[in-house]
């Protein structure tokens, strides 16, 4: 993906995310992590390997792996997909956010 890309992906996101206090795009990646691993139920990191997380799961893809796009991440999450099941606990905006987040980390450290 190329830089100027890349910042307009995290521009997206900080707009979208405004009225939640997550502005910076370290703040998106900082708050994307502690979606994965603590807020979405049941929790990303109890199946999904993930560098960036610091999860070695390996009950579902290694998101590292599959490096998914953030549409397919949120369709995941709203809708399940295979065993997965439907994500609960999160706001539109969590979804998105975490949606991102894996988009962009997946595959990268």
């Amino acid at each position: 993906m190329s830089a100027f890309r890349l910042c307009i992906s995290y521009a997206l996101v900080a707009l979208s995310l405004l009225g939640t206090g997550i502005a910076g795009a370290e703040d998106v990646i900082a708050e994307g992590k502690k979606i994965f691993n603590q807020k979405a139920e049941p929790k990303c990191a109890m199946c999904h390997s993930l560098k960036h997380a610091d999860s070695y799961a390996e009950g579902g893809p290694d998101l590292d792996e599959l490096k998914p796009d953030a549409v397919r991440v949120e369709k995941a999450v709203r809708n399940g997909i295979g065993e997965m099941p439907v994500i609960t606990g999160l706001t539109d905006a969590e979804i998105k956010l975490v949606a991102r987040y894996l988009a962009e980390v997946a595959g990268k450290k």
